[in-house]
């Protein structure tokens, strides 16, 4: 491929397997610093010696590329924070206990239905000094409005270790928290909260007054809420309040990057203070001036907007894109990419591991990569078929590209996404042009009312569009099973196939058809290993009991309620099914004694009846039954006891507390997460 030809992109390549490597190895510090080290010392060496001695020249490459590779790492361990001592997670136990802290709000999350959440930074830890970014979920309160970014609180309450998720196959919250630099959640209530008077005055401190001062102004004047929602959303990157139906209707539709601020909206910014720099002159001086103003704006746009990976990669991008235009310099768009890859990385690793990054980018390259080849398909001869023909190649190019990612982090794919976007696109710019006309009014304390209007009814007319296109819910493709090795598989084959389609030759038809062989060979795999596979599993639901029994593809599922009408227990199992590309064959009510392989496990439910002649291997408690363990292993002993989230709190300490007194292993689905045989 000949965007490989480019140093950037190799030297970046090798930066981000570094980041990979670090991440799933995490090395010792002191191993990475002098690995480091000693490959600057090889590319001074190897660029110093002169040419005509026994060592090659390229073995100066091969010695830078080795150094970006470790300076990957390097950077991925020593942005990890654990590693100070002073750091909270050295503190915190993994028990259940009351905490005293003092912090500083970083940044507002989405609330859930009972708390508001938080991002903050802790300074004190029970009096001592300590540091890290933690999850701050305040219990809802009507007496106690939302508070504002910057504050520093004296807190109460209790702290949590980020957990592996409850049920197999879920989305890993703890790991995503982790890879933000956030290890633990603090739950606290309103009344147990202490206000400062003073507070951190950072930049995140006056993004977030300038944007509560819009805000404000805008919801004085009528604007009403749900066309304000997501006004805030394109353009002040603040997706908290929008309706989960909203959400919904642009994830059906395919148009859900719109809702967050990304290359469509910088690029827009970039566009239009370019259009009003026009009167500047072009001279030397002139283009500087004009550069410094740009990029100024580029960047208090993207501080407003929250700095989110996708507004700080767009961001970066455009800057770059600004010096080229203003210095009137060719900018090579693989090279932009992968200097601002580079740059953003060098300062937040984690971001690497964020999902809208990894999109954001993958979509750029396939836009540039792949959307000249879709468009030279077909020359339309009117300007106006041919702009709404380029709509539809940047979006065609953007969805292959992100297709067997989306699928495997989502499981659905919009089959309607080029009607959205022929649809919406054209009138994005409007959008955004009033949109950024009423922010910059509204951040002034005035608002002209025509304008404000104008925009009301714009975003009113795009969720109708959304909401309409939404609605043909058969053309959505749900539930569809994609691991990560077949993504990966997936993603040969299109570069293969494109790769071969642009210039056709033996050699590439021939990597194209090996291609799809692997990807056959990873579906053949895949098949095999699921029709060997047989388990038996104990889900983590409050209030309820699910079990499920696997025998290849098909499943059995054993549950305490009526399983056809709660949705709830639909989505506990939906993750576990579509992972393991299984299906529900049949449905049974809870029997007291099931079979599985070489193992009998006896139930005892609420009745506290059971079989007393039975010498069960696991003892399974659901829904609170009376029971006396102490008495009931007088008589037989299992070799394991496993309780779900069915059974009272108080009921599970005690039942663990016997079982650690008889040596008996014991399995608290609500302390450790669903249980597998």
């Amino acid at each position: 491929m000949r965007v490989l030809q480019f140093p950037l992109i190799k030297i970046t390549g090798c930066f981000v397997f570094g980041l990979l490597l670090a991440h799933n190895t995490k090395p010792p510090f002191s191993v990475a610093l002098i690995a480091l080290i000693i490959s600057f010392i090889a590319v001074v060496i190897t660029y110093t010696i002169p040419r005509k001695t026994i060592v090659p020249k390229k073995y100066f490459g091969v010695a830078t590329f080795l150094a970006a590779f470790l300076i990957g790492v390097f950077t991925f361990v020593s942005n990890n924070q654990t590693r100070n001592k002073l750091h909270y997670i050295h503190f915190i136990s993994s028990q259940k206990k009351n905490y005293t802290a003092t912090i500083t709000l970083k940044e507002k999350l989405k609330n859930t239905v009972v708390n508001n959440r938080y991002v903050a930074q802790m300074i004190t830890l029970n009096g001592k000094e300590s540091f890290g970014k933690v999850l701050l979920n305040i219990k809802k309160d009507q007496s106690v409005s939302n508070i504002e970014i910057g504050s520093t609180l004296k807190i109460e309450g209790y702290f949590y270790k980020n957990r592996s998720p409850n049920n197999p196959n879920q989305f890993d919250y703890g790991s995503y928290l982790e890879n933000r630099q956030i290890y633990g959640q603090f739950y606290t209530s309103a009344s147990d909260i202490k206000l400062n008077s003073v507070a951190d005055k950072s930049i995140a401190y006056y993004a977030s007054l300038w944007r509560n001062r819009i805000i404000k102004n805008l919801e004085k004047n009528h604007f009403h809420k749900s066309e304000l929602t997501v006004v805030i959303a394109l353009l002040l990157g603040q997706q908290q309040d929008i309706s989960p139906e909203v959400v919904k209707d642009y994830q059906y539709a395919g148009a859900v990057h719109v809702l967050s601020v990304s290359g469509l909206h910088v690029g827009f910014i970039l566009l239009f203070i370019t259009y009003l720099l026009k009167p500047f002159p072009n001279s030397r001086t002139g283009s500087i001036l004009k550069l410094i103003i740009v990029i100024t704006f580029l960047w208090a746009f993207g501080i407003l907007a929250g700095l989110a990976p996708s507004v700080v990669r767009s961001v970066t991008m455009f800057s770059f894109v600004a010096v080229g235009m203003y210095l009137r310099r060719s900018i090579n768009i693989y090279n932009t990419l992968a200097v601002s890859a580079l740059l953003i990385l060098l300062f937040q690793p984690s971001f690497l591991f964020d999902v809208g990054f990894q999109l954001s980018y993958v979509a750029l390259y396939f836009i540039v990569w792949l959307q000249p080849f879709l468009a030279s398909a077909w020359n339309p001869k009117y300007k106006i078929v041919s702009y709404f023909w380029d709509i539809i190649t940047v979006s065609f190019a953007a969805q292959i590209g992100t297709l067997p990612m989306s699928i495997y982090y989502f499981h659905q794919f919009p089959g309607l996404f080029f009607v959205t976007n022929i649809v919406i696109l054209p009138g994005m710019s409007l959008i955004l042009g009033l949109g950024v006309i009423v922010m910059f009014l509204a951040a002034l304390d005035w608002v002209w009312m025509p304008l404000l209007k104008a925009l009301e009814w714009s975003i009113f007319i795009l969720n109708k569009i959304i909401a309409w296109v939404a609605s043909f819910e058969n053309f959505v493709f749900k539930d569809i099973p994609l691991n990560y090795f077949s993504m990966w598989g997936l993603y040969l084959v299109i570069f293969s196939s494109f790769i071969w389609m642009k210039k056709p030759s033996y050699r590439k038809f021939i990597v194209t058809l090996f291609a799809l062989i692997i990807l056959q060979i990873i579906a053949i795999l895949i098949k095999y290993s699921n029709e060997k596979a047989e388990e038996f599993i104990v889900f983590n639901k409050q209030r309820t009991s699910i079990f499920t029994e696997r025998i290849g593809n098909k499943v059995t599922v054993f549950t305490s309620e009526n399983f056809e009408n709660n949705t709830n227990s639909n989505l506990v199992l939906k993750s576990y099914l579509v992972a393991n590309y299984c299906s529900i064959q049949k449905k049974k009510t809870i029997p007291n004694l099931l079979y599985f392989k070489n193992k009998k496990i006896l139930v005892i439910d609420s009745s506290g009846a059971y079989l007393e002649k039975e010498r069960p291997d696991i003892l399974l408690l659901i829904n609170s039954p009376k029971i006396n363990l102490d008495r009931v292993f007088q008589n037989w002993k299992p070799l394991k006891v496993v309780v779900d989230a069915s059974n009272y709190k108080s009921y599970c300490r005690a039942w663990k507390a016997t079982c650690e007194k008889e040596k008996i292993p014991f399995h608290d689905t609500a302390e450790k997460g669903f249980f597998k045989l």
